[in-house]
């Protein structure tokens, strides 16, 4: 499995604005009407990829823990379909209601969400403050799959606890690692 780390956007960059399908509810989800009160976080993953299989579970126990917070959650699906047909729209919604998504999947075909974030592989985690200001980019915690580290979470969750108590997170940040995302020919 192909080992990635995700690209550093700059502390501070402005969310970059989208409107894309959700394959949950079938409807256009944009980053305005699905940004948090407090702040929002945008993950880049997928349905086959091992890193993000490893992680799903914990996704989940977070989202659901910090939406009650005012955090919002969006998951991107950008991989091409084309050469990877398990991750499909219609796979996408199996894969969400198998995995009890509580957070629209949404699918970039075009792959332009991917690239305005600078994307780079699954799963990748962006959050934003409430001005949907970047404060935190990079991995879900020290965990990989078969690396016997416990998933916790503890990195997001920090910059979210430091989200939510409008305290600095000057904790280290460090790119995620994963899959490349499956790019369209010719990138």
């Amino acid at each position: 499995m192909a080992r990635t780390p995700s690209n550093m956007l700059p502390l501070g960059t402005e969310a970059p604005y989208f409107e894309l399908p959700d394959t949950v509810s079938e409807k256009l989800v944009n980053l305005d009407n699905a940004k948090g009160k407090v702040g929002t976080v945008i993950m880049f993953i997928c349905n086959h990829c091992p890193f993000v299989i490893h992680v799903n579970s914990k996704i989940v126990d977070i989202a659901n823990t910090y939406t009650k917070e005012g955090i919002s959650f969006i998951a991107i699906s950008s991989n091409d379909v084309e050469n990877y047909p398990q991750d499909s729209p219609e796979n996408m919604k199996i894969h969400a209601a198998n995995e009890n998504y509580p957070f629209p999947y949404l699918y970039d075909e075009s792959q332009e969400a991917a690239k305005a974030y600078d994307a780079a592989c699954t799963p990748d985690f962006y959050a934003f403050d409430a001005d949907l200001k970047l404060v935190y980019r990079g991995q879900l915690d020290d965990s990989r799959p078969e690396n016997g580290i416990a998933l916790t979470g503890k990195d997001l969750k920090h910059a979210l606890d430091c989200l939510i108590l409008d305290k600095e997170n000057t904790q280290l940040q460090k790119p995620s690692i994963g899959c490349n995302i499956k790019w369209k020919k010719p990138f």
